[in-house]
């Protein structure tokens, strides 16, 4: 089989080394990829990950037996819809379904019509009637832009001139573009975050194992909201007692909502969770697979990631046995310095002391994974900074403990000139787990 997998970051490395397991698979294209997939697929940098028509002409040109649309915005803009029209099956949502994430006020009010836990909230689209309604406003709260923002579009107010700023961030500045128009202003809950990804054919659903990401640049969770520094896997606040409440008051709900809109949600749906004093509550959905998520839930899957995709493509997921190993995955972001702010890029990555290069010489070793987001290659064939999260180590083991020492051991082997990570990923859940 010919397989196509649209983004080219940590989440999509992940998920093209789990459908290389597959015997049938005989190639896969990265449309773009990036330098160090190129390890794994072949990447196409000139196809970007929004470019649908270029996407469209490539799959038919090529003979695409199966495309993966792993990034959230070729999925909000339909490329899945033009796949199918051209008789490619599809891993992912349609435009209609894509909408849970790209439009938090759509999310907030199917939540809202169809009685699913969540933080109250209200909707503006003019920036005066907000600040007029944050004076008597309680704080904490969140303002939310509407779009899709890169996972950076989420501000937590601590008082009003801080709610101020975040109004005129996106709404006047235009900080997220017009992922700004509108504008979800909602109460700050409190309690432990889980994020659960999972598979749904549209009525069946899978959810896959727990996790924990770490958002903040600074350790401590102190700093800027990013993309993510690091994940552990599974969640130890997600009990058996919580995973049963979560699919009777929020999974099942959530999936018969969609369908009753008349926009059936098949692919990966993530529920970004907090387990509040008065029961968990969806904090936001995510259309795709999260990232770093990805990297640590991964590979804990025993079951063919490609076999569960064609499942959910035919609409026989609910027939198929899903298992996942027991252990646990913890993954360490290593980012550019600066990030999420202003940082270079271009700096030279090494392995061991050596430039590093997208050969099987630069692989970590048993348990470990080298997942490359934000990488490109250089002319001489090694690799260069391209990005804010350069790439994210992940190792699996049977206890967090140890996969967490087996990630920061094995990113010792990797440098490039500012290269930060945060020194506390999972420290939390060890807590938890321990304490």
């Amino acid at each position: 089989m010919k397989l196509l997998v649209v983004g080219g970051g940590g989440r999509e490395h992940a998920i093209i080394q789990k459908l290389r397991e597959n015997p049938a698979a005989e190639e896969i294209y990265a449309l773009p990829g990036n330098g160090g997939i190129a390890m794994d697929a072949v990447c196409v940098p000139s196809i970007g990950a929004k470019d649908i028509d270029k996407i469209v002409e490539f799959a038919q040109a090529h003979g695409i037996d199966f495309a993966v649309v792993a990034q959230d915005d070729p999925l909000a803009l339909g490329c899945v819809d033009r796949l199918h029209a051209i008789g490619i099956p599809c891993f992912g949502p349609d435009a209609k379904a894509a909408r849970i994430e790209g439009s938090k006020v759509f999310a907030k009010g199917l939540m809202k019509k169809y009685n699913i836990p969540t933080a109250r909230y209200e909707v503006f689209s003019d920036p005066a009637q907000a600040i007029a309604y944050l004076r008597g406003a309680g704080f904490p709260l969140v303002v939310k832009a509407d779009g899709l923002a890169l996972g950076k579009g989420v501000l937590i107010a601590q008082d009003f001139s801080e709610a101020e700023a975040a109004v005129k961030t996106i709404m006047e500045d235009k900080a997220f573009g017009d992922s700004g128009n509108r504008i979800v202003v909602e109460e700050f809950l409190t309690g432990p975050e889980v994020s659960v990804l999972a598979f749904t054919d549209g009525t069946a659903i899978v959810p896959m194992v727990s996790s924990m990401d770490h958002k903040r640049a600074g350790e401590n969770d102190t700093g800027l909201n990013t993309g993510g520094m690091g994940t552990v896997a599974p969640n130890p606040y997600y009990t058996e007692d919580m995973a049963k409440t979560c699919m009777e008051t929020i999974f099942l709900p959530t999936l018969a909502a969609m369908r009753a809109e008349g926009c059936p949600f098949r692919g990966c749906l993530y529920f970004g969770l907090m387990l509040t004093p008065e029961g968990p509550k969806v904090i936001e959905y995510n259309c795709r697979f999260g990232d770093p998520e990805t990297q640590v839930v991964l590979p804990l899957l025993k079951t063919d990631l490609l076999t569960v995709m064609q499942a959910v493509e035919n609409g026989t997921l609910g027939d198929l046995q899903v298992e996942w190993s027991d252990g646990a995955a913890a993954c360490v972001i290593l980012a550019s310095g600066g990030y999420p702010e202003h940082y270079e890029k271009g700096k030279a990555i090494t392995f061991r002391g050596r430039p590093m290069t997208p050969t099987p010489a630069c692989r970590l070793g048993s348990g470990l994974a080298c997942y490359h987001a934000g990488d490109k290659l250089a002319e001489d064939g090694s690799l260069v900074t391209s990005g804010g999260r350069v790439m994210g180590i992940t190792a699996t083991a049977p206890t967090l403990r140890e996969a967490l020492a087996a990630a920061y051991q094995a990113a010792e082997d990797i440098g490039f000139e500012g290269k930060y990570l945060r020194r506390d990923i999972g420290q939390r859940a060890l807590r938890a787990l321990e304490g």
